[in-house]
C-alpha cells in the first residue's frame, strides 16, 4: 500500500473537515518520516566513506612514523660506531630501546588495571538505589 505523497495542489484551503485533515496529515506523517530516515542514512553513508579515508590516512601516518623512528635508531647506531665497534654501537641502541619498550608495557599495565573491572560500578550502584526507592525500600 502506498501512500500519496504532499501535493501543494491538495493543500487544505482551511474548509475541509477536520477529519479529511487528520486522514491527510496520517498518511503523510510516515512518508515525511520515510524519506528524514533516508536522508539520515545517506549522510551517515558520507560520513562513513570520510571516516574511513582519514583512518586510512592515519593509517599511513603510522607507518611512516615508524619507518622514521627506524632510520632515527639507524642513525644512533652509525653515530655510535664511530667511537665504538659497529656491533657495540648496536647492542647499546637496542638495549635504550628495549628499556623504553619496558617502561611503556609496565605503565600501560598499571593503566590496564587501574581501569579494572570494566564494569560501570557507580552507574551500577546508582541504578541499584533507583530500583530500591521505586520499590519502596531506602536504603
Amino acid at each position: 500500500m502506498t501512500s500519496p505523497s504532499y501535493r501543494p495542489d491538495q493543500a487544505p484551503t482551511g474548509e475541509e473537515p477536520l477529519g479529511a485533515l487528520v486522514h491527510q496529515l496520517s498518511e503523510q506523517v510516515p512518508e515525511l518520516i520515510r524519506s528524514e530516515l533516508r536522508l539520515a542514512q545517506a549522510e551517515l553513508a558520507e560520513k562513513g566513506k570520510q571516516a574511513g579515508v582519514g583512518i586510512g590516512m592515519f593509517s599511513v601516518a603510522g607507518l611512516l612514523g615508524f619507518f622514521g623512528l627506524a632510520l632515527l635508531l639507524t642513525t644512533a647506531v652509525l653515530a655510535l660506531a664511530l667511537a665504538l665497534p659497529a656491533w657495540l654501537a648496536a647492542l647499546v641502541v637496542a638495549l635504550v630501546v628495549l628499556a623504553a619498550a619496558a617502561v611503556a608495557a609496565l605503565t600501560g599495565k598499571s593503566k590496564v588495571s587501574a581501569a579494572t573491572p570494566p564494569a560501570p560500578e557507580r552507574a551500577i550502584e546508582g541504578l541499584k538505589e533507583d530500583v530500591a526507592t521505586v520499590k519502596g525500600q531506602h536504603p
